[in-house]
């Protein structure tokens, strides 16, 4: 069971262990650490933590490491934290220098959170839970065909031509176009599908083609995620000789890196997380990254549009700013996706176990 003092040695113990990657003995938490018991005291209470999980020995003559246990403890006993106000303007005043379109804002997410972490960051585009209709139009091409263009929620535009039986003019296709955008706009593809509104022969045949738009945007898979930092991480001691980061770059080569890593209960549809989750070593499902943690949130508009943005480093990773730094970045891009779909979104940090 951890005490109060059990617990500000294992703290020291992990922020010592995060900054220097080695060992650390007894000796240094008495001289160092704001902990007032003697060396044997402190020994006593590093084997019992030792005994129970929140640490590993290396060597038998060697100080401890922090254990999963031991990083779990730590994350847990975090207070509520805010990135510094200087990284804040930064990540402000970047944002306001790029183009104001969905995969800048991503592809800066990603390049950022990398270098602010020094570890490898993933940033997904955002995705609709269900698409809805913002507007349509509906333009000839020849007699018998026409094109529909269709913008959804979000500033996606799709565009497929119609073939119909007889010549149509533009004028009729201007008329089915401002009757089916009274009617659907703000839709989903279901909702449409269930609406009675009695339609003309050409109106029937522009929300068929309408409704399959809908749905083809709905049922595509997550499009590659945005990855950047392997150089940091490649710098990481545990990353040294490679075998740990050779399984990462072939996931990531597999396009299997995204699905591994964010816990099955972020995934479920409808779902929507606000807060930071984090998931330590062996806690990871997947072995290939069991010896990395993930710091991983979800960023978007609830039930509407929602992307992830996430952090991959070794479990020595610095929490403290990383969980922040994460939290901070969703934030922005949410705010980011509110104002292009004119709403606003929720900003109140909380980190998530």
């Amino acid at each position: 069971m951890i005490t109060p003092r059990s617990g500000s040695i294992l703290n020291y113990i992990i922020r010592r262990y995060i900054t220097d990657a080695v060992p650390v003995p007894s000796q240094a938490i008495a001289d160092n650490a704001d902990i007032k018991v003697s060396p044997a005291t402190i020994r006593n209470e590093m084997a019992q933590l030792e005994k129970e999980g929140y640490l590993i020995r290396p060597h038998t003559s060697a100080g401890c490491i922090p254990a999963d246990k031991g990083y779990r403890y730590y994350v847990e006993s975090i207070e509520r934290i805010t990135l510094p106000r200087e990284e804040q303007y930064m990540i402000s005043h970047t944002f306001h220098q790029v183009e104001k379109e969905v995969e800048a804002w991503v592809s800066l997410t990603a390049s950022l959170l990398a270098r602010l972490t020094q570890n490898v960051a993933v940033v997904s585009l955002p995705k609709s839970n269900e698409s809805k209709l913002k507007h349509l139009e509906i333009m000839a091409v020849q007699d018998t065909r026409a094109l529909i263009v269709v913008v959804l929620d979000g500033a996606v535009v799709k565009q497929k031509l119609i073939s119909f039986d007889t010549p149509v003019s533009q004028p009729e296709l201007s008329a089915a176009s401002a009757r089916l955008n009274a009617a659907y706009t703000g839709l989903t593809s279901s909702q449409i599908l269930k609406s009675n509104l009695e339609l003309s022969p050409l109106e029937k045949k522009a929300r068929e083609h309408l409704v399959e738009i809908i749905k083809a945007e709905d049922s595509k898979e997550l499009q590659e995620p945005h990855l950047e930092g392997w150089q940091f991480m490649l710098n990481q001691p545990e990353f040294a000789q490679g075998g740990n980061m050779r399984s990462l770059m072939e996931l990531a080569e597999q396009r299997g890196l995204l699905k591994v890593i964010i816990p099955a209960s972020l995934n479920e549809p409808g779902v929507h997380v606000h807060g930071v989750h984090v998931i330590i070593g062996k806690e990871n499902q997947y072995k290939a990254i069991q010896n990395c943690s993930v710091v991983v949130c979800h960023y978007g508009l609830p039930e509407e549009v929602s992307g992830t943005i996430a952090v991959v480093g070794p479990t020595r990773m610095p929490y403290s700013h990383t969980i922040p730094t994460v939290f901070y970045l969703s934030s922005v891009l949410s705010q980011l996706l509110g104002g292009l779909y004119g709403k606003d979104t929720p900003n109140e940090p909380r980190k998530s176990s």
